[in-house]
């Protein structure tokens, strides 16, 4: 896979480069072919903390970790072991699904996971002042896998067209760690 490396406040150097492509190349197990979007890398330096953001958008499926310390080179490595957790720990419900319905199973192995949304970025500025606006497709799907999909985006709410009522519908992760839905009336 490729991936497009930048950095915020920090020059990248060949080395770093090499160190990022190096690790993320361990994730190419988890995939039957390469896939054909490009990833994206972020790395920063904010108040002596290092931070590395990947994104992988994939056909229906995004894939996304971030990681912050004192070293560049340990948030790369924990960065890459959040993604591969994040694959490991939905495989096995997702791989389900997409085995019944027959649609994704093609980009992930056996040992693959994911399903999602795809965000497009896009900036606007006005009175109240909206900086980003996300445009993705509505795949149906049910509370539990909703709620799957937020928790490997990394968010606090996911928005999603449920398959059983059809209508739009919002899950959220409470205080309490458990999760809320709200419906429409």
């Amino acid at each position: 896979m490729n991936f497009s490396i930048r950095g915020q406040q920090i020059e990248v150097t060949e080395a770093l480069r090499d160190y990022v492509d190096k690790k993320l190349s361990r994730l190419d197990k988890y995939f039957e072919a390469p896939p054909a979007s490009e990833g994206y890398v972020t790395l920063s330096v904010v108040r002596g903390l290092h931070t590395v953001e990947v994104t992988i958008p994939l056909t229906g499926v995004m894939l996304r970790a971030e990681d912050r310390s004192d070293d560049m080179y340990a948030s790369i490595d924990a960065v890459v072991d959040k993604l591969e957790r994040q694959i490991r720990k939905h495989k096995t419900k997702i791989n389900r699904k997409f085995r019944q319905e027959g649609s994704l199973k093609s980009l992930f192995v056996e040992n693959g996971s994911a399903a999602g949304a795809v965000a497009v970025d896009e900036t606007d500025s006005d009175d109240l002042e909206v900086v980003r606006t996300k445009r993705f497709t509505m795949k149906p799907m049910d509370v539990e896998e909703a709620i799957l999909q937020m928790n490997m985006v990394g968010h606090s709410f996911f928005v999603f067209s449920n398959i059983d009522t059809k209508e739009l519908n919002v899950v959220y992760k409470r205080n309490d760690g458990k999760y809320g839905l709200i419906e429409q009336d």
